[in-house]
């Protein structure tokens, strides 16, 4: 139009700034700002709020608030667009600032509502979202389920009950929000309830269903949700999330061809494995005993992020393949690849399972020389594992000592299980009885403690431990396992025959 000497209107720059607001192209609508103060065009109300919403959707805030700032007339529209820009950036205080000196002739609907959906996003949010929600003039159905959102993120589901007790009007955002709050202060029976009970199910309420499954343990139940999407019970398609919580519960389950099949559903709809699916299949493979297909996965993967390689060694590690671990580990530092502290903690790992003390001991010294990462409890955990496993029962406790951060029960118990393997009295007895004064509800202490008092033939001292634990009614936990037998997964526990039908598994 320019070129060709057509003379443009307001409209003409509305429809442009329109178009460099949704794609997000700041240099273009700078330009056009500019051609605007050249037209005389600036002063028009409609105009400067297109301006400021292109700046708030291209994230310059300032510039925005510049040209807010310098209005002659502002309307609701231009209020509602800065404290919606603020709200979306975090920027809550900014927002109510200018939330409490807008006119009320101007305050409607969408500013209360901004304002609420900014205090339900803030983990101290509900007190501000509550007030404001009691003193709006009126209400609309996203107030109600902006509320609701908002009790039910913060666990107060007698209150998100009673708003939706008094709602006159509901939709699948109301009922999705009273499923995921139940699920998850672990009411899955509540939550199914509401679930069950909806007029018509989305995918997101489906989500929040299975997620509370598998938060509260209920791994089949969720599958089972999965599979009602499936096979058209719901009439819905899984999206990314359904299916990287179908994957969890798959994991959970140790269910190799549940995982299996998710994969080739993956596979078959082009769901991107660059992303979270990615590391969900190499993780799912690997902690189901398929490691070669993990791997697999793990080399098909195009654009790999850190957590694919944190991922694929983690893997490798609980698989005893640490010197696979290293290297991965190693291409990383070739590909000047820079890890995070859990690649570290992986590859550690890695190194206590396979009793690589040296490679451990370049990896902790790389971390903290190399890549400037300070150390944290899991790390030092770590390195006391590696120096257990490898016999150095002396350095090991001496590394505990010298440790800057407090040890845990886990690393001190870390110790004590190397001590009693390699029937170390000396550094056992003291790291028993500091362990026994930390948690004296903790049977493994007690149970490791003795097993080094009977490594030595003190059974006194054996005697005496195990009468403690039957004054404070200690009991040993049994050890669990888990069997697959035709897709179903069966649990054992150590002297247990019971809920299993033996001669199913005899072939075994």
């Amino acid at each position: 139009m320019l070129v060709r000497g057509v003379l443009v209107d307001e409209y003409s720059f509305s429809l442009v700034l329109k178009s460099c607001s949704r794609l997000h192209l700041l240099r273009e609508g700078m330009q056009i700002h500019g051609l605007m103060c050249k037209f005389q065009f600036g002063s028009d109300v409609f105009l400067q709020n297109s301006l400021i919403c292109m700046y708030i959707k291209c994230g310059i805030l300032q510039f925005g608030r510049r040209i807010f700032d310098r209005m002659l007339i502002k309307d609701s529209f231009s209020y509602n667009l800065m404290i919606d820009g603020y709200v979306k950036c975090g920027m809550v205080s900014a927002a109510r600032e200018l939330f409490d000196i807008m006119p009320s002739d101007v305050k409607n609907l969408v500013s209360w509502n901004s304002m609420i959906s900014g205090y339900v996003k803030l983990e101290n949010g509900f007190e501000y979202a509550w007030d404001l929600f009691d003193k709006m003039p009126e209400r609309d159905l996203v107030s109600w389920n902006l509320m609701l959102d908002c009790c039910a993120k913060n666990g107060n589901m007698n209150l998100a009950q009673n708003l939706f007790d008094k709602m006159s009007k509901r939709d699948v955002v109301s009922w999705a929000s009273m499923v995921d709050g139940y699920a998850k202060v672990g009411n899955v029976d509540a939550a199914r309830y509401f679930f069950d009970a909806m007029p018509q199910r989305d995918v997101i309420s489906c989500n929040a269903m299975m997620a509370g499954y598998v938060n509260n343990g209920c791994y089949n139940v969720a599958l089972k949700v999965f599979h009602d999407m499936l096979g058209g019970g719901f009439g819905l398609a899984p999206d990314s999330v359904t299916l990287l919580t179908a994957l969890s519960a798959t994991t959970q389950l140790n269910c190799i061809n549940e995982g299996i099949a998710i994969h080739r559903y993956i596979q078959k709809h082009r769901f991107a494995t660059n992303g979270k699916l990615g590391v969900a299949l190499i993780d799912m493979y690997a902690k189901c005993g398929a490691i070669e297909q993990a791997m697999r996965v793990f080399e098909c993967v195009r654009d790999k992020s850190i957590d694919h390689w944190n991922a694929m060694i983690g893997g490798l590690a609980i698989h005893g393949l640490g010197y696979l671990a290293f290297d991965l580990f190693m291409e990383m530092e070739r590909l000047s690849l820079k890890p995070d502290d859990i690649t570290f903690v992986a590859v550690l790992h890695a190194c206590g399972h396979s009793g690589m003390i040296k490679e451990g001991l370049v990896c902790f010294e790389i971390m903290r020389r190399f890549h400037r990462i300070v150390p944290k409890l899991q790390h030092y955990g770590c390195m006391v594992d590696i120096l257990s496993r490898g016999g150095q029962i002396e350095a090991a406790a001496k590394f505990v000592k010298e440790m800057p951060v407090p040890p845990n029960d886990v690393v001190w118990r870390t110790l004590l299980s190397a001590c009693t393997t390699r029937e170390n009295l000396n550094i056992g007895e003291p790291v028993a009885k500091h362990l026994i004064g930390m948690d004296s509800c903790d049977s493994s202490s007690y149970i490791l403690l003795s097993n080094i008092y009977a490594q030595f033939g003190l059974w006194e001292y054996v005697r005496r431990v195990r009468a403690v634990m039957k004054q404070r009614e200690l009991d040993k936990v049994p050890g669990c396992s888990w069997i697959e037998l035709d897709g179903t997964v069966h649990e054992f526990f150590a002297g247990s025959i019971s809920n299993m039908n033996l001669s199913s598994s005899s072939k075994f």
